[in-house]
């Protein structure tokens, strides 16, 4: 921003939450991504070039790669030498044991929650590493973006709809959605399946649009409020010995809000990891 030029705080928070096909270090400067060709398939124009999220994905996946390699190579070597595994190690080992135990084991059951753990870890700690990138300094949490949590959120419906038919067959699956109620007639019977079946469709659509949006908002809204209160600075930075009072405050207030978005990415993760779990839990039985 030029000596003399407005700030305009709107147009500051939308370029610093949305995506681009550039990595921002101001001040030291940019790094322009490579822009391709769309690709043509009918009349459909696929863009596949890297954008600013796309590195956040691909280096929140090879952080979670390391850590994971970093910990598994400590706690084998605990095992050989026969002591229990040691710090670094050992944080993870609990917390990967606390996601597969209490969040998909005990949420999907312990026939088919040992299959579906891997994934729900996965999710888990993929989140939550992509919510932490986004609070360093010239970060971004690629779970603010709608493309983001909404792909998380079709692969979470993928495997809660064929997880369950899979398990429940064919048969077993239709009646999750054309629900027979026992003490019926056969005509109230009938009457309320057709009645309920457009509702449990419905409810399959809701679960992973909730899981799409309740992650994208909260990781954004954080953001803007930190944003929205660096722009007071900017506001009345015109005022003298008062500007500086003005962003001691403000300063002390973003720190407290930045601890409760370290809270909120911890959170989201969570709350996106058990959900999941739950969902593909409820899917494996017939009801």
């Amino acid at each position: 921003m030029s000596q003399g030029e407005k700030l305009n705080i709107g147009e500051m928070m939308f370029h610093h939450t949305g995506d681009s096909h550039e990595l921002d270090f101001e001040p030291l400067g940019k790094i322009h991504l490579p822009q391709w060709d769309p690709i043509q398939i009918g009349s459909l124009s696929l863009d596949l070039s890297p954008t600013k999220y796309v590195v956040f994905m691909i280096l929140a996946a090879v952080i979670v790669y390391t850590v994971m390699r970093v910990a598994a190579v400590g706690v084998r070597r605990a095992e050989r030498e026969g002591t229990p595994p040691k710090g670094f190690a050992s944080a993870v080992e609990v917390l990967v044991l606390y996601v597969r135990q209490e969040l998909a084991i005990s949420s999907i059951g312990r026939e088919m929650g040992p299959v579906y753990a891997p994934l729900i870890m996965t999710f888990f700690f993929f989140i939550l590493t992509c919510n932490l990138l986004g609070l360093v300094p010239w970060g971004g949490s690629p779970t603010g973006n709608l493309a983001v949590t909404g792909a998380l959120a079709l692969i979470s419906f993928a495997a809660i709809e064929i997880g369950g038919m899979r398990k429940l067959g064919f048969k077993g699956y239709m009646g999750t959605i054309f629900l027979h109620v026992d003490g019926l007639g056969k005509v109230g019977a009938t009457v309320l399946m057709l009645f309920m079946a457009p509702i449990e469709i419905l409810s399959k659509f809701i679960k992973p649009f909730a899981l799409t949006v309740r992650l994208f908002g909260n990781i954004t809204a954080g953001h803007f409020v930190i944003l929205a209160m660096f722009g007071v600075v900017f506001m009345f930075g015109h005022l003298g010995m008062f500007s500086f009072g003005i962003g001691i405050v403000t300063a002390i207030v973003v720190f407290f809000v930045m601890l409760l978005e370290l809270l909120v990415a911890f959170l989201q993760a969570y709350l996106f990891a058990v959900l999941t779990a739950v969902f593909i839990g409820t899917m494996q039985h017939e009801h």
